[in-house]
């Protein structure tokens, strides 16, 4: 497995794997939901992204294809603070801990800029996403609301959009962890 930061070219090749990757992640969609899903997810992904945020976004590639990638940055509007925008691992490579090594190499390279903490954020339902977070340290930032035990902010990313936003501290700390 080879690492390294993105740069602008990626932003195509990553953009081409979001359909296959999250294919069926909702269960069944109509090809319209699976499109729409699609789009979605793709603006998420802005080409900003790979043109300003490349010293700590990485792209994980295996035999010259992606095989993960994180998408972060230092946040300009609280500096000790760095934030994961958007992370896929390829299906098969899940469980195996490409995901894990893409965020410690975030944690380093956040610390290393001075950042005390890592923030991030996903979907309630996202149980899979949850328990990820949980096994590396971050904790769950109080909600408004709970879903199955897990604290929910209500519209957080717009009306209907509520997430469970995450936390981490940096330092002594970011050796802990489990499994993954």
């Amino acid at each position: 497995m080879r690492f390294r930061s993105v740069v602008e070219p990626d932003h195509g090749r990553v953009l081409s794997v979001l359909s296959s990757w999250w294919a069926g992640a909702l269960g069944d969609e109509s090809p319209e939901v699976r499109a729409r899903r699609q789009l979605e997810r793709s603006l998420l992904l802005p080409r900003l992204f790979f043109q300003h945020f490349g010293p700590l976004s990485e792209i994980a590639e295996q035999e010259g294809e992606i095989a993960a990638f994180l998408v972060g940055f230092r946040s300009e509007s609280h500096p000790e603070d760095a934030y994961i925008h958007f992370v896929g691992v390829r299906p098969e490579l899940r469980g195996r801990g490409v995901g894990r090594a893409l965020y410690e190499r975030f944690f380093a390279r956040a610390a290393a800029l001075g950042c005390t903490a890592v923030r991030s954020v996903t979907s309630p339902m996202n149980t899979g996403s949850y328990a990820f977070h949980h096994r590396l340290g971050f904790r769950a930032e109080p909600g408004d609301f709970e879903v199955d035990g897990r604290p929910v902010k209500r519209d957080y990313d717009g009306p209907g959009l509520d997430r469970v936003a995450f936390v981490r501290p940096l330092g002594p700390i970011a050796a802990i962890g489990g499994g993954e």
